[in-house]
């Protein structure tokens, strides 16, 4: 049986960035959550230096063996997704620089691993979450309730492959 991993699920964002450290295992829990702010009058290289920063000191306090991070799939307004992908560079930078494994998921695939509907309601999927991390209410703002969602939704997606390779392992030593 393998050690129950930790996690830090990140819904990016220049303005509000979301973050949720979950560590796994039978009943999933909810660490530390939080939201990193900058403002728009900010200069852009210093909003990105101060989200590069903050998730380089979650990384360093929590040591998750993984990040989980939106992906960006579709693009309505340019300029709103043109500051959300560079925060994802320097976010993907700070635990490219640890050695940190990331994994990307889309908004669809995490809303059908945690409702098992990609065209979940966002309250739907709120109470799913605070559901299975036992919490007394649904994570606020949004960004942060993402942010454990997709932590979760990895939490999960790993632990589908740990039982397919149990089944792959268990069937060939049955047939032995």
């Amino acid at each position: 049986m393998t050690a129950p991993i930790t996690v830090l699920g990140i819904d990016p964002g220049v303005s509000e960035t979301g973050w949720a450290v979950l560590r796994g295992g039978e009943l999933p829990a909810l660490i530390e959550s939080g939201l990193i702010r900058t403002l728009p009058s900010q200069p852009l290289p210093e909003r990105l230096t101060i989200i590069h920063g903050a998730v380089a000191g979650l990384l360093a306090r929590h040591q998750p063996q993984a990040m989980a991070i939106e992906e960006m799939f579709f693009l309505k307004a340019a300029n709103t997704i043109r500051g959300t992908l560079q925060a994802r560079g320097v976010i993907l930078l700070a635990a490219a620089q640890i050695g940190c494994p990331i994994s990307e998921y889309n908004p669809r695939s995490v809303k059908a691993a945690i409702t098992g509907s990609g065209a979940a309601a966002k309250r739907q999927m709120q109470l799913i979450v605070s559901r299975a991390l036992r919490l007394d209410d649904i994570l606020r703002p949004d960004d942060v309730a993402d942010a454990a969602a997709i932590a979760l939704c990895h939490l999960r997606a790993g632990r589908i492959k740990r039982l397919r390779v149990l089944e792959v392992h268990g069937a060939a030593g049955g047939a032995a």
